[in-house]
């Protein structure tokens, strides 16, 4: 398995012979006025040929029109149904319902994709709650697992989809791939009730009994209330004294983590 870091919630994953790309987003800005800080790992017109694209909610910073736009429209789109169908009536008829509790299987069957429900307001403008739907998806293989949770919450119930696909049948997650963010203190209460800080991270991934931990959502935007690089800073000061540092890697955007039977390790992208 080989994930590579493309910037805030855009990984490539290649697992089971099947090419996926998270939350696609390209743009130079977040809106209008936040400026994108570090280049994509991997330039939109060198990715290579996608077998799906995965969406997990409708905010500005994981759904991306713009680089939906210049991406083929025969790549199957998998998001939350109500995003779905949204998708479908601006034009993207590649865009397919996943919701949580359904699964689909990619690459004749070698990769399946399960849905599951994320602690997190997806909703676009705010006004449009009916578009709240936010999904977390683990893929696995007979060989292989990967969890990628867009934005969430810690709960009681983070790991349940895991449990239910993974643990029941004797087998533990390879990679959890987990948003970090930061918020200064007078919002960090009201932050936490939908996203992680890197605390919250630690404490999922060993809820979550993971070989391995990729950390992203940061060091590509600059925020009203963070910068770029606060989260992951943050984190490496923490990591200094955790006891399983060496599990969680910290992948630059371009870099990629390459997950075997025996090791996790890190290469710079292709």
């Amino acid at each position: 398995m080989q994930i590579t870091y493309i910037g805030h919630a855009t990984l490539l994953l290649e697992i089971a012979g099947v090419r996926i790309l998270t939350d696609p987003n390209f743009e130079l800005t977040l809106g209008r006025l936040l400026p994108r800080v570090t280049a994509p790992g991997i330039a939109l017109e060198k990715l290579p040929v996608l077998d799906a694209l995965l969406l997990t909610h409708a905010h500005f910073d994981h759904l991306s029109f713009k680089s939906l736009d210049r991406l083929p429209r025969d790549i199957p789109l998998f998001a939350p149904g109500v995003i779905a169908a949204w998708l479908v009536q601006k034009g993207y008829t590649n865009a397919i319902s996943l919701n949580p509790g359904e699964q689909v299987s990619l690459g004749y069957g070698s990769l399946r994709i399960h849905a599951g429900r994320a602690t997190h307001k997806g909703s676009r403008y705010g006004f449009d709650q009916w578009r709240s739907a936010a999904n977390m998806y683990l893929l696995e293989s007979d060989a292989e697992s990967a969890f990628f949770v867009g934005d969430t919450a810690l709960t009681d119930e983070t790991h349940q989809l895991v449990e239910q696909v993974l643990w029941s049948v004797n087998r533990e997650l390879d990679v959890a791939m987990l948003p970090i963010g930061h918020a200064p203190a007078w919002k960090r209460r009201a932050f936490r009730r939908g996203h992680l800080t890197g605390e919250d991270a630690l404490t999922l991934f060993e809820l979550l009994r993971a070989r391995a931990m990729l950390p992203y959502h940061w060091g590509t935007f600059r925020h009203v209330t963070a910068g770029a690089h606060d989260a992951i800073d943050k984190l490496r000061t923490h990591l200094e004294t955790y006891a399983g540092r060496k599990q969680v890697h910290v992948v630059e955007p371009g870099e990629m983590l390459i997950v075997d039977d025996i090791s996790a390790r890190r290469v710079r992208g292709g």
